[in-house]
């Protein structure tokens, strides 16, 4: 009953058919546009995701209790009931919950050095398999820039590396550069390679770092490019050069002024700095709870307003802001293609409930991007506002003297 209430409300757009565990049909929306049916098996999952849909609903599809029948994937159910989504926010029961998660979001996010290691090592430290078997060739684990609508995965991932390093304007060899988050160590030997940078690679796991640093010992170059299991915390030295791809996403709201106060303490006075995160257009918010209790345990997605909020209070200068907007979703819908082709690989690595796990994140997270205001910002900061030059034009005649 609940449940039917619910999606009474909900479904303004497309039709939800539902199948409950009595094999009874009901069906919600407007009979028009996409149409996706789903099955429930037993009478407690109804319950649970009329109480907490945006938990329950990925628990449920993980223990095989909620499927999606007729051909239909898990995607398709998440693109239909993303596009009502917002009339969720509007019903006094989320209100209130989204109220109590608000006053929580200190707790949630709460990542001093020994939990932040936790976090990383429950996501990263996972099987090198796994990550080889959806990501690209390089390991890239954030977004792409597909700067073509007929890009590989491959090249987009290329394509963003080198838009990164046009915005750090590495004008010269040796520059010392320090990666904050540097995951297998991609980026940073990119960087070395085309600019002649000096990299300092700072990682919390375990598994990358090993990886990372396997990959300057091949390539044999150690002594430009080293990769360290350390917090960015605890870093001293000073940098000509800084820049952290995905990993702001990992700080929590309580540490941004940490987290940017101690990139200016590491910038040299005419140093750059460039910050490439997961942001979101419509506000502060709080994170998914499925996707904070077996994705991401201490993340959060910013909004635009709680980033500038808190390097306006360090002195820092934003030179230059760039929105990416369906990219990520595009590079999700890769990851998800290869993981789909190599599902069978996966579960022998993992099991089923695993895989659908899987599943749920990539498509859940796809939606987000094109359907519930999330995107990719990336900022290039600076303590001097002549550190980079005035028009974009460098940025341009950089990529175009640095094909992929």
């Amino acid at each position: 009953m609940l449940l039917e209430l619910l999606l009474k409300q909900l479904m303004k757009k497309g039709t939800l058919n539902v199948i409950d565990h009595r094999g009874k049909l009901k069906t919600f929306g407007n009979n028009q546009g996409p149409s996706v049916t789903i099955r429930l098996h037993n009478r407690s999952v109804s319950r649970k995701i009329a109480l907490n849909p945006r938990l329950a609903v990925g628990e449920a599809y993980m223990d095989g209790s909620l499927t999606v029948e007729d051909g239909g994937s898990i995607y398709d159910f998440l693109d239909l009931t993303g596009s009502n989504l917002h009339v969720l926010d509007e019903l006094t029961i989320v209100r209130i919950r989204n109220w109590l998660s608000g006053w929580t979001r200190p707790l949630q996010q709460h990542n001093p050095l020994g939990v932040a290691r936790n976090n990383v090592a429950h996501h990263y430290d996972l099987s090198d398999d796994l990550f080889d078997l959806f990501l690209d060739s390089d390991r890239q684990y954030s977004c792409g820039y597909f700067d073509s609508q007929n890009s590989t995965l491959e090249q987009a991932q290329k394509a963003k590396k080198r838009h990164l390093a046009s915005k750090l304007i590495l004008d010269k060899p040796g520059l010392k550069t320090l990666d904050i988050g540097s995951g297998w160590g991609g980026l940073g030997i990119y960087l070395h390679q085309e600019t002649g940078a000096n990299v300092t690679g700072l990682t919390l796991s375990k598994e990358q770092q090993k990886y990372a640093e396997k990959r300057t010992q091949d390539l044999q170059i150690q002594g430009d490019v080293r990769f360290l299991l350390q917090d960015y915390r605890r870093e001293t030295n000073l940098y000509d050069r800084i820049v952290s791809v995905g990993m702001f996403e990992h700080v929590g709201i309580k540490h941004y002024g940490e987290f940017f106060n101690k990139v200016g303490s590491l910038l040299k006075d005419d140093g750059v700095a460039v910050i490439h995160t997961i942001a979101r257009w419509d506000g502060p918010s709080v994170t998914n709870p499925w996707l904070r209790k077996y994705i991401f345990p201490g993340g959060y997605c910013p909004s635009m307003s709680e980033i500038f909020s808190a390097i306006e209070k360090t002195g820092l200068k934003v030179l230059d802001t760039e929105m990416l907007r369906l990219h990520y979703a595009d590079t999700l819908r890769h990851w998800s293609r290869n993981f789909a082709y190599n599902r069978n690989k996966i579960k022998e690595i993992y099991d089923e409930r695993f895989c659908k796990m899987w599943e749920f994140y990539l498509a859940g997270s796809e939606i987000a991007f094109r359907r519930q205001d999330h995107m990719i910002a990336q900022l290039q900061i600076a303590w001097d506002q002549e550190a980079a030059p005035l028009t974009r034009d460098y940025m341009v005649e950089w990529e175009k003297n640095h094909q992929i």
